[in-house]
């Protein structure tokens, strides 16, 4: 079966061309590191890093290149940079969040099972890409200045003569219904409301560079220019494939598809554009304030990382997923299982039955019922071998046979009286504020294997399976 995906550009599924077979290229925006990345986060992570081993396979592994960023830019970051390091200047301090948090970041998603991508830019190394675009946006009439800041105007876009795609066709809105259904930034400088910044002044103390377009004081990029001037550093103007949340349609890929687009005169960024659907918890949307708030970590304390992945790949990248212990109890007797028959082998290729599912549009359920018809087959003496290499092919079998099986059947050998100590002064480090501290000792509890669960009611906890 040939390679068909949803566009969320033309609305429709269609069979993928890359522009060049040798050099099939994907862009995928990565995280802002000033935290630990939530479970949600973790979805375009495996579904992107399924694609990624798709490709590799159809392709040749020499033969895809794939860019995941880092933001490390951000007003999140500084914030978290002088909560957490008071005493030090602020530029230090947001080095010490962003190369801890990067660090974090890491270890969670190789525990996932997740490649790493061939390229993995930080924004603040493409500085000057950035303001190259910004001069190319000003210069063609796309963009201006105004009291020290660069602002991109859609209805300059969508009035040039050109190429160029609509403004508001990724997310299928017009100018208006941006401006009704979304939080616009009010300014006296914009000529338009729906004007976006590319580039503003800086904050005493913070990250700062020299700006462009002749503006005298130092500034700093905003978000969108990022990931468009990485895309392109990286990948060249166009390239086939981008990848995201659905929540990052608009405004943030909206506003990268015209910065781009302008910049280089062009009627696309991506060939493909794919977006995977949102991820609640329990039925409920998941949030700090109602307690479900769950992080990569937390999970993996409390499952190993196949069983997170093989949990999120159960229902199809586009459609919203319901993350419930019940189904992540039924991932793991399922991973039993297929250790249990799979055992070590080695040799063997990758079944075409799941290839075709996932060629159809990552059919990620179907690929799951061609797997337990190959375990099915595999427990009779069957195509065992094939049945280890696809879910090798497909991030699984990290572990031996043995490793698993021990990984059950460790006793936890942890104090009952020491966890609740632990979580009583987390408790009172949270209730001052100290989050620092209340943050040190949620990581220590999670390297006991000790999972603990914050709700209205209180703080619980157990043994991680």
């Amino acid at each position: 079966m040939e390679l068909r995906l949803y566009d969320t550009l033309t609305k429709a599924k269609r069979p993928f061309t890359p522009l060049d077979p040798s050099n099939v290229r994907m862009y995928v925006c990565g995280p802002t590191v000033y935290d630990f990345a939530h479970i949600g986060n973790a979805r375009p992570i495996i579904v992107f890093d399924v694609l990624f081993r798709l490709l590799r396979h159809l392709y040749g592994e020499k033969h895809v290149t794939y860019v995941r960023n880092i933001t490390d830019v951000d007003d999140k970051i500084n914030v978290r940079a002088a909560r957490d390091f008071p005493g030090l200047p602020l530029n230090e301090a947001i080095r010490k969040v962003t190369e801890l948090t990067e660090k974090q970041f890491h270890e969670d998603v190789d525990a996932l099972g997740a490649l790493r991508p061939t390229v993995e830019p930080r924004a603040t190394e493409h500085i000057v890409e950035m303001r190259e675009l910004i001069e190319r946006l000003v210069h063609g009439g796309f963009a201006y200045v105004a009291e020290d800041h660069v602002l991109f105007s859609p209805q300059a876009m969508n009035t040039a003569k050109s190429v160029l795609p609509r403004y508001g066709a990724l997310s299928n809105r017009s100018l208006d219904e941006m401006i009704a259904g979304s939080r616009v930034d009010v300014a006296p400088y914009k000529r338009d409301s729906t004007d976006f910044v590319l580039w503003k002044p800086a904050k005493p103390g913070e990250p700062s560079w020299q700006s462009p377009s002749g503006i005298s004081v130092p500034g700093r990029p905003g978000w969108h220019i990022e990931c468009s001037a990485m895309a392109w550093k990286h990948l060249g103007e166009q390239f086939d494939i981008h990848g995201g949340g659905i929540d990052l349609v608009f405004p943030h890929h909206e506003n990268e598809l015209a910065q781009s687009a302008c910049a280089f005169h062009s009627d696309r960024m991506a060939n493909v554009w794919m977006h995977n659907g949102f991820l609640q918890v329990e039925s409920e949307k998941m949030s700090k304030s109602t307690g479900n708030f769950i992080t990569i970590r937390e999970s993996l304390a409390e499952w190993p990382g196949e069983v997170l992945r093989l949990n999120m790949l159960k229902t199809h990248y586009r459609s919203p997923i319901d993350w419930t212990s019940k189904a992540l109890e039924e991932s793991a007797r399922t991973l039993d299982d297929w250790y249990a028959i799979a055992g070590d082998a080695r040799s063997g290729q990758p079944s075409d039955a799941v290839i075709d599912a996932l060629s159809d549009d990552l059919n990620t359920p179907q690929m799951i019922t061609s797997l337990h018809g190959l375990r099915n087959a595999a427990a009779s003496g069957n195509h065992r071998d094939a049945f280890a290499a696809t879910l090798r092919l497909l991030g699984f079998l990290s572990e031996s046979k043995a490793e698993w099986k021990s990984r059950k059947q460790r006793a936890s050998g942890v104090d009952a009286k020491q966890i609740d100590d632990l979580i009583s002064n987390r408790a009172a480090a949270r209730a001052r504020k100290d989050f620092k501290e209340s943050d040190r000792i949620r990581d220590e509890l999670a390297a006991m294997g000790v999972v603990i669960k914050d709700s209205k009611e209180g703080t619980t906890w157990e043994i991680a399976r």
